[in-house]
C-alpha cells in the first residue's frame, strides 16, 4: 500500500503567476483557475493566506476540512489558512477567487472589531439564496466590490497597492457579516473522503502512466466498484472521468502556457500515439488540440483589448 503524502501547500503567487509572488493580494477569475488547476481540485491548503472562491454561477461541491457542501452559485466559501479543502466545480461555474496573506485580514478578526471572536476563524460557505432580504444590501455591495477589485487589480493605476488593500478589506467585512449565515455542511463518511483523497493524490502521481483503474483500486486496497461509487457520491463523477479530466487539465495547461507543440505534449503526457491523443483531447474538450490553442488565444487577446 502507498505511504500517504502530506497535503500539499499551494502558493498560488509563485505555482500560478510569479508576478504576485510576494503580494498581499492575488486576484483571478474562477474559469481561469480552472483552466489550469482543472474543475477538480484535490486537497490542498494555503498556509499563512487566507482564500475566499466567490461561485457566481453553476454548481459546486466543496469539501472543507471534513465538511461537505454541494450546492448551487451564487455563494461563496472563505478558506482560512492551513485548513485542508477541495472542491469541484461543474464546467460553467465562474465567478472569482480571492487569496489575501493573513496579516492583512487579522486587524478584522479582533473582538472589538465585532465581525469574528478571533483570528482563528473556522471555514464557512455561504448560499446567497438561502439569505433573508436583510443581507440583499450586503450581496449587492459584495458584487460590486469585486468588480472593482478584478478591474483594479488587472490595471496599473498610481495607488494601485492600496487601492487593492482598501478593496479586500472591504470584501472582508462583507465576508464576515455575511458569514454568520454560513450553511449546514451536509454527511460524508470520513473513510469515504479518506480513499477519495487517496485516489486523488495517486491520480497525481500517476496519471502521466496511464494506469488502468484497476492498479489505483488495488494500490488503495479496495475494488473498482467501490472505488467508483465513492467518487460518484463524493465528485458526483465515474472515477475513470476523474483520471482523464487530470490528463485533459494538464494537457489544457501545457497547450494555454507553453509553446510546445501538440505532438511534443502528446508524448509528455505518456501517450504512444499522437494521432490517439488527438483523438481523446477531442473527445473530451469537443475541438481539437489545435483549435482549443487558437480560440483560447484569441480569448485572451480580446480580455487584453
Amino acid at each position: 500500500m502507498a505511504e500517504r503524502q502530506p497535503i500539499p501547500n499551494i502558493n498560488i503567487g509563485r505555482v500560478y503567476d510569479q508576478r504576485y509572488a510576494d503580494a498581499e493580494v492575488h486576484y483571478e477569475a474562477l474559469g481561469k483557475l480552472a483552466d489550469f488547476f482543472g474543475r477538480n481540485m484535490p486537497v490542498h491548503r494555503h498556509d499563512r493566506f487566507f482564500q475566499v472562491h466567490y461561485v457566481k454561477s453553476g454548481a459546486v461541491r466543496v469539501y472543507l476540512d471534513e465538511q461537505q457542501y454541494r450546492q448551487e452559485g451564487p455563494l461563496f466559501f472563505l478558506t482560512p489558512p492551513t485548513i485542508p479543502h477541495a472542491f469541484v466545480t461543474e464546467q460553467d461555474a465562474d465567478g472569482h477567487v480571492l487569496t489575501v496573506r493573513q496579516q492583512l485580514v487579522w486587524p478584522l478578526l479582533e473582538a472589538e472589531q465585532g465581525l469574528a471572536d478571533g483570528p482563528q476563524i473556522a471555514p464557512v460557505c455561504v448560499a446567497f439564496a438561502e439569505l433573508g432580504e436583510e443581507y440583499r444590501e450586503e450581496v449587492q455591495r459584495l458584487d460590486l466590490l469585486f468588480d472593482q477589485l478584478r478591474s483594479e487589480f488587472a490595471a496599473d493605476r498610481p495607488g494601485r497597492e492600496a487601492s487593492l488593500s482598501a478593496l479586500t478589506r472591504l470584501i472582508f467585512i462583507s465576508l464576515l457579516r455575511l458569514s454568520a449565515r454560513s450553511l449546514k455542511a451536509q454527511p460524508a463518511r470520513h473513510e469515504d473522503l479518506q480513499v477519495f483523497h487517496r485516489f486523488n493524490g495517486l491520480i497525481e502521481a500517476h496519471y502521466r502512466e496511464h494506469w488502468p483503474l484497476g492498479q489505483y483500486a488495488s494500490q488503495m486496497g479496495v475494488t473498482e466498484a467501490r472505488l467508483n461509487d465513492i467518487c460518484r457520491r463524493i465528485a458526483d463523477l465515474p472515477s475513470k472521468r476523474l483520471i482523464h479530466d487530470r490528463v485533459m487539465q494538464e494537457a489544457k495547461r501545457l497547450l494555454l502556457f507553453t509553446g510546445s507543440s501538440a505532438n511534443e505534449i502528446c508524448y509528455l503526457l505518456g501517450f504512444k500515439d499522437p494521432a490517439y491523443f488527438s483523438r481523446f483531447f477531442a473527445r473530451n474538450a469537443g475541438m481539437s488540440p489545435g483549435e482549443y490553442r487558437l480560440r483560447k488565444a484569441g480569448d485572451k487577446e480580446e480580455a487584453w483589448r
